[in-house]
């Protein structure tokens, strides 16, 4: 029972923090364009804090894989892609443009082309396969977490990217799925 309190009380903290640093990203995008150093590494930190708590939701003792389950190769191949192409897309966009800090127009080229979030897309990668290590219910309620806390964020820069670049960044949502290309869905 002690598990259970402990996994819904992380929970319900790290939405807690997310909704704050979200909500403080919010008010830099509307006063200045761009995120603070500060707000800046508040929004990372939260993603960080996600990683971190999956030493409570999921078991991550490495004798407990098992490598013998279908699963095992499907969570490497998420796990190892994911990271491959999240380290690309971060190394093409840049730092300081990924985290917020600079605001030099709106990026519609490369992984862009295909989903208007691909840090989001390929970290979710890493997080479901890492999860599928030890699949578990505590672990997919760690990936339902990244799901609701990416979806603040984006839904944040959203807000500031329609208000900053208009009818360029409308037709470009009509384009380009926010996540993934599934019929009817943008």
């Amino acid at each position: 029972m002690n598990d259970i309190v402990q996994v819904i009380l992380l929970a319900v903290l790290l939405l807690a923090v997310g909704a704050f640093v979200f909500r403080k990203t919010g008010r830099d995008y509307d006063r200045t364009g761009r995120l603070s150093k500060v707000t800046s590494s508040l929004s990372v930190a939260v993603f960080v804090l996600h990683a971190a708590s999956s030493y409570v939701f999921l078991d991550s003792r490495l004798s407990t894989i098992d490598i013998g389950s279908p699963l095992f190769g499907f969570a490497l191949l998420l796990l190892v892609g994911g990271a491959i192409m999240l380290g690309t897309t971060v190394g093409r966009l840049g730092m300081y443009k990924t985290t917020g800090q600079e605001a030099s127009g709106l990026t519609c080229s490369g992984m862009y082309r295909k989903t208007r979030n691909p840090q989001i897309m390929f970290y979710g990668m890493v997080v479901i396969g890492y999860s599928l290590l030890w699949p578990s219910w505590t672990g997919a309620t760690w990936v339902v977490l990244y799901a609701i806390l990416a979806q603040m964020m984006v839904r944040t820069e959203e807000k500031h990217l329609k208000k900053t670049y208009g009818a360029e960044y409308v037709e470009y949502c009509e384009q380009t799925p926010r996540y993934i290309d599934l019929p009817g869905i943008k």
